[in-house]
């Protein structure tokens, strides 16, 4: 029976979100690989599922595949988009709206226009995990903060966090001069890294903008990545180099982020579009 499914991005950071209220999917990570092709399939960063919770408390339950087929732990701006396609179909009506995630239960804030869709979704990403032995990070101390990293030729200083997953930020004076189809391979795959590294580059304009590009883990380059842009707001704090409260260009668009002193959580805002809806096979 083909499976019913729904193209959406937020900022083009682009999934295929799939419904698990009504239907059954025996092999996740072939169906991600297949579906997420750009040639052969629909075409995605990722595979979205959108599930009924099994925590208490949880409106829904999200579980992600990067288009390699691997699982992820996290997206930002892809729970915006699982949030959008759950408060429109029906799902969980709520706001806020509860998702369980890998990262455990997160609060959405919807932004409805006057027919009752959702424009903007405010994500509380939660606090960010500093702890090299939990992003995980094969380095010693408490925070990894511009520390000196050889990549081919250049040694670039990164700073780590993970919001879910992991993520390694690199401060450069013009992200013009980054190659990134060469360095962003090199870092995600660096021993330094046993689950791999989501990978970003960052060009400081003021202490409340950034501009940023990224290479994904599992995807490669992508239009935008929230959980990287709200570690973003979190390295550009612990290196004095921004505010706390931020806009992040990412290719795609802009995302607004600020890491709440007295709770120490991250808060991410941002659009979701929904595209198309589909059978697949086709």
């Amino acid at each position: 029976m083909p499976l019913k499914f729904t193209k959406m991005h937020g900022l083009g950071n682009d999934y295929v979100l799939v419904s698990l209220f009504d239907q059954q999917v025996a092999d996740p990570a072939s169906l991600a690989r297949a579906i997420s092709d750009r040639h052969r399939g629909v075409g995605s960063d990722g595979l979205i599922f959108v599930a009924p919770p099994t925590a208490a408390g949880a409106h829904v339950r999200m579980s992600m595949y990067n288009a390699d087929g691997s699982r992820a732990q996290m997206c930002g701006n892809g729970v915006r988009c699982l949030a959008k396609l759950a408060y429109e179909r029906g799902l969980a009506r709520e706001n806020s709206l509860h998702v369980q995630t890998d990262r455990g239960i997160l609060t959405l804030d919807l932004v409805l226009d006057a027919n009752r869709r959702v424009t903007e979704v405010r994500v509380d990403m939660g606090e960010p995990i500093l702890d090299p032995r939990r992003i995980p990070v094969g380095l010693a101390g408490e925070r990894i903060v511009a520390h000196p990293l050889e990549c081919g030729a250049h040694t670039l200083y990164m700073t780590c966090a993970s919001l879910g997953n992991p993520h390694a930020v690199f401060f450069v004076p013009d992200l013009s001069g980054v190659p990134l189809n060469d360095w962003g391979p090199r870092l995600e795959a660096h021993p330094l890294f046993p689950e791999r590294i989501n990978v970003h580059f960052v060009q400081v304009g003021r202490r409340d903008f950034v501009r940023m590009i990224t290479w994904e883990r599992g995807a490669g380059p992508t239009q935008a990545c929230g959980t990287g842009a709200s570690a973003v707001c979190v390295a550009g704090v612990l290196n004095d180099v921004t505010d706390r409260s931020i806009a992040a260009e990412l290719p795609g668009g802009v995302l607004q982020l600020a890491w709440d002193e007295a709770t120490n959580h991250v808060f991410m805002t941002g659009p979701a579009v929904e595209v198309f809806s589909g059978e697949w096979p086709p």
